[in-house]
Parts: C-alpha cells; structure tokens; sequence
C-alpha cells in the first residue's frame, strides 16, 4: 500500500518544534521512545512502532525491552518510572474506551515517578505520538515505506 500523499513541510512545522521541545526536555529519553512505541503499538501504526524502535536501538536500547514493549506488564524488563509512564501512555491513548479515562491512581503513580516538567513533557509525548499515529495511519505510512 502505497502512501496517499506527502504532507508539506509547513504542515509539519509546529509539530517539529514540539519534537525538538520534547527532546530536549528533562524526560528521560528512553521514556520518550518506550511511550512512541506503545502508543504506537494501539494505535496500529506500523510506520511510527518501526521508526520509534529503530531510534530507541540507535540510542542504545536492547532487543529484549523492544521486543516486549506489547507485554510490558509481563515482563521484568522496565522500571517502575517506565510502567507507571506506560500505563499513562495506555490510559491517554484509549480515551474513549472508558468513562474514567485517565483514573487518580495512574495519575498519581505517573506523579510519583516524575516532576512536574518531566510529567508536562510526558502527557505531550503521548499527545503528541497519538497525533502522528492520526496523521501517518489515514496517509498510509508504512514501515519500510517512504516517509
């Protein structure tokens, strides 16, 4: 399946601007990369699970801990800061799956892990992952494919 158009690089302006803020912000990038891909993963889009995988590899991350991203709950590989970060990333990402989309207790256990600008700079990854999961999943973005 072929790409159905290319957006134009003043569309993706201020989202870039965002990635640069989010880079660069005191959330731990490894966190960054785990909720892109998980966020990713429900959302069906292979494109981003595959580009997000790739740079978390780049940037050092193992195989065993990419390949269970799906299954983290099932896993020892991640962190409490990591499954708390995640469980947000599940929460945010499903919204309309429930009537208390995002409950206290994974508020605060996200809370707990991360100050205040690292949680700011985590509900804007998930936010900002979910809009290009909306934006590569209807132009049909593959892995693989061109971008």
């Amino acid at each position: 399946m072929s790409p159905r158009l290319t957006m134009s690089a003043a569309a993706y302006k201020g989202i870039f601007a965002t990635e640069k803020y989010l880079d660069e912000s005191a959330l731990p990038h490894t966190v960054l990369e785990l909720v892109k891909i998980r966020a990713s993963q429900i959302n069906g889009c292979g494109y981003c699970v595959d580009m997000h995988s790739r740079d978390a590899k780049k940037a050092g991350e193992t195989d065993e801990r990419l390949f269970t991203v799906a299954a983290w709950r099932e896993t020892e590989y991640f962190t409490d800061a990591e499954r708390a970060a995640l469980t947000l990333t599940e929460a945010v990402t499903r919204m309309a799956d429930t009537p208390d989309p995002v409950p206290d207790d994974v508020w605060n256990e996200a809370a707990r892990h991360f100050d205040e600008e690292s949680l700011s700079a985590l509900v804007l990854t998930i936010a900002q992952i979910n809009l290009l999961n909306r934006i590569a999943v209807p132009l049909h973005k593959t892995a693989g494919g061109d971008a």
